[in-house]
C-alpha cells in the first residue's frame, strides 16, 4: 500500500499514509530536538533542522526509495494544509501573549529598529538579486531584474515573527520589555516584507490589484479586528472572568474567527499567520487568555508546528548548491544577512537610547530567518519566481542565521542578564 511507485495512490492510502508522516516526523523532531537542548539550542531550530533532514537532501541522499515512499509528491497537499492550520494557531497564540501596553511605550524603538532591518538588507539584497539574475539556474526565465531585485531584497529583510516569538518564550523573555521591542520590530518588518512580496507577485502576475488587494486589505482587517472585534472579544472575555471557565460554545467561536481571520488575510495576499496573530492581539488579557494557552499550546507547539518544517524540508535540495562557485555565492548571501539585519538592528537601537547588551541581543534576535524565510521562499519557488538551487542557498542562509540566535543571544546578553537576576531561567 505504501509503495505508490507503480500506480498513484489513492485518497484512502494517501489518509493512512499521513498517520505514518505524523508518527516519523514527531519521532524525528524529538530525536533532533532532545540533541539541540544538549548544544543549547531552542526546540524550534531543531525542527528546522529536522525538515530538511527528512527531505531530499539527507534522507532521500541516504534512502531515495525510502523517502519517495514515505513523503510522495501526491501527500505534499495533504502536509501543506495541516501546516498552515499549526502554524495559524501558533500565530494566534503569540498574539495572545503580545504586551500591548509595552508595545506602545517602544512604538519608536520598535519603529526603527524595524525600519533600519528592513532598508539596509533590503537594499543588499536587491543588489545581490541583481548580480544572481545573470547567473542561470537561479531565477525563473520570466523574471525581470526588477522582480528578481524586489523578491531577493524582501526575502533578505524578513525577520523569523514565529521563531522570534519562541525563542523569546523558550529563553524567558515572554513580557519583557526586550522581548515585547524584538517583537514589534518583527511584525513591523514581516509586514512591510509581505507588501512587497505582494508588489513582486502582482508583477510577476501582470496584476497589479493584488498588491493593492494586499496592502489595502490588510490595513482594513487590522482596523476592523483591532476595534470592533476587540470590542466583541472583551464581552466574551468579561464572561469568562465572571464564569472562571470557558465553555466549549465559545471556545469553539474563538477557533472559528482564527481560521476565518487567517482565511481573509490568505485571500487577499498577505499570508493567513498574519490574521491569526492580529486576532490574538485583539484578545482580551486575563481568564480567557491563560484559558487559551492552557487548551491549545501543547498541541500547537509539539504537534502540528513541526509539519510545517517538513513540507519546506521537502521542497529543500542541498545537493544542487554542487561547486564552489554557488558555495561562495551562499558565504556572500550569509555575509550580506547578517551585516544588514544583524548590524542594522543593533545600530538602530542604540541610537534609540538602549544599552550596548540589549542593543547587541535585539540584533541578534532580529537576524534570525527561520520560518517566515521558509514561508516566502516556498511562494517564490512555487510561483517560479526562483529556482530550486537559489532556494537551497536562501535555505541555508534562513538556517544558519536561526542557529545563530540562541547561542549569541546567551553570549551577549542571557548570561549576564540572569547573573543579575534580569531574567529567569529558559522555559523548558
Amino acid at each position: 500500500m505504501l509503495s505508490g511507485s507503480a500506480s498513484p495512490l489513492s485518497t484512502f492510502q494517501l489518509s493512512v499514509l499521513f498517520f505514518l508522516q505524523l508518527a516519523f516526523i514527531l519521532m524525528v523532531c524529538r530525536a533532533v530536538g532532545w540533541m539541540a537542548r544538549r548544544l543549547g539550542q531552542p526546540q524550534v531550530v531543531s525542527e528546522m533542522i529536522a525538515g530538511v533532514l527528512m527531505g531530499p537532501s539527507v534522507f532521500g541522499l541516504l534512502w531515495p526509495e525510502g523517502q519517495k515512499t514515505l513523503f510522495p509528491e501526491a501527500s505534499k497537499p495533504i502536509l501543506f494544509a495541516a501546516s498552515q492550520v499549526g502554524l495559524s494557531l501558533y500565530m494566534f497564540l503569540v498574539g495572545v501573549e503580545f504586551r500591548r501596553d509595552l508595545f506602545a511605550n517602544k512604538i519608536r524603538s520598535a519603529t526603527s529598529v524595524s525600519l533600519a532591518g528592513m532598508i539596509v538588507p533590503f537594499l543588499l539584497g536587491g543588489l545581490i538579486g541583481s548580480w544572481l539574475l545573470k547567473h542561470p539556474g537561479m531565477f525563473g526565465e520570466r523574471v525581470s531584474q526588477l522582480e528578481a531585485t524586489l523578491y531577493l531584497g524582501a526575502s533578505m529583510c524578513i525577520t523569523a515573527f514565529p521563531m522570534l516569538a519562541r525563542i523569546i518564550y523558550e529563553r524567558g523573555l515572554s513580557g519583557t520589555s526586550l522581548g515585547t521591542l524584538a517583537l514589534a520590530a518583527g511584525a513591523i518588518d514581516d509586514a512591510a516584507a509581505w507588501c512587497v512580496l505582494a508588489v513582486v507577485l502582482a508583477s510577476f502576475g501582470d496584476s497589479w490589484t493584488i498588491a493593492a488587494l494586499a496592502i489595502g486589505g490588510g490595513a482594513l482587517y487590522a482596523l476592523v479586528v483591532l476595534t470592533a472585534g476587540r470590542s466583541f472579544l472583551s464581552k466574551l472575555g468579561d464572561k469568562v472572568e465572571a464564569s472562571g471557565d470557558l465553555t466549549s460554545q465559545s471556545f469553539g467561536l474563538i477557533l472559528m474567527l482564527v481560521m476565518l481571520g487567517s482565511w481573509i488575510t490568505d485571500f487577499i495576499g498577505i499570508y493567513a499567520v498574519f490574521g491569526a496573530f492580529v486576532l490574538g492581539v485583539a484578545m482580551p488579557r486575563g481568564k480567557i487568555a491563560e484559558i487559551l494557552r492552557g487548551r491549545m499550546e501543547s498541541m500547537t507547539v509539539v504537534f502540528l508546528l513541526p509539519l510545517f518544517f517538513t513540507f519546506s524540508g521537502l521542497n529543500t535540495r542541498l545537493d544542487t548548491v554542487d561547486s564552489w562557485g554557488l558555495w561562495g555565492i551562499a558565504l556572500v548571501v550569509l555575509a550580506a544577512a547578517c551585516i544588514g539585519k544583524g548590524g542594522a538592528c543593533y545600530a538602530a537601537a542604540r541610537i534609540h537610547g538602549e544599552d550596548q547588551r540589549t542593543s547587541l541581543a535585539v540584533g541578534t534576535l532580529m537576524n534570525a530567518r527561520g520560518l517566515m524565510e521558509l514561508i516566502i521562499l516556498n511562494i517564490g519557488l512555487q510561483k517560479g519566481i526562483i529556482q530550486p538551487t537559489l532556494f537551497s542557498i536562501m535555505v541555508i542562509m534562513a538556517v544558519v542565521t536561526t542557529l545563530m540566535a540562541s547561542p549569541m543571544f546567551e553570549w551577549v546578553y542571557g548570561r549576564h542578564a540572569r547573573a543579575k537576576g534580569i531574567l529567569g531561567p529558559p522555559a523548558t
